[in-house]
């Protein structure tokens, strides 16, 4: 479960929008940032949307695992994992075809480093 209040309705991230799923922060494993809404727009039609997300740190972490996550509906236990990234210097990713309308972030799991930053663009 995220340790930030459940924004409610959550956030939206429309195309061409920037979030900080975590900014600068020191998140323990297995916590999972705020949510963001996706919402549908017209034109996207069955083939979802490419979402493009960025890991940075302050300190690198000797190992790391932060998961990209998207959900159908809030609830914690239906965010299923789309992508993840291990790389321990940050690095940019893109997923297409995303159907869901909401998403966050999750550090799986994480050792030393600090300023951990996740932003992710719809």
């Amino acid at each position: 479960m995220p340790n930030y209040n459940t924004q409610n309705p959550p956030y939206a991230i429309f195309p061409g929008d920037v979030t900080l799923a975590f900014n600068a922060e020191a998140p323990a494993a297995a916590q999972a940032s705020q949510q963001f809404s996706l919402p549908d727009y017209s034109g996207r039609g069955e083939q979802g949307r490419t979402v493009r997300w960025q890991t940075l740190y302050g300190t690198a972490p000797s190992a790391v695992n932060i998961a990209l996550q998207v959900a159908l509906q809030d609830v914690d236990a239906q965010y299923q994992t789309v992508d993840s990234s291990t790389a321990t210097a940050g690095e940019s990713r893109s997923v297409s075809g995303v159907n869901a309308k909401f998403i966050r972030a999750k550090v799986t799991s994480i050792t030393g480093g600090s300023g951990v930053t996740v932003q992710i663009l719809a």
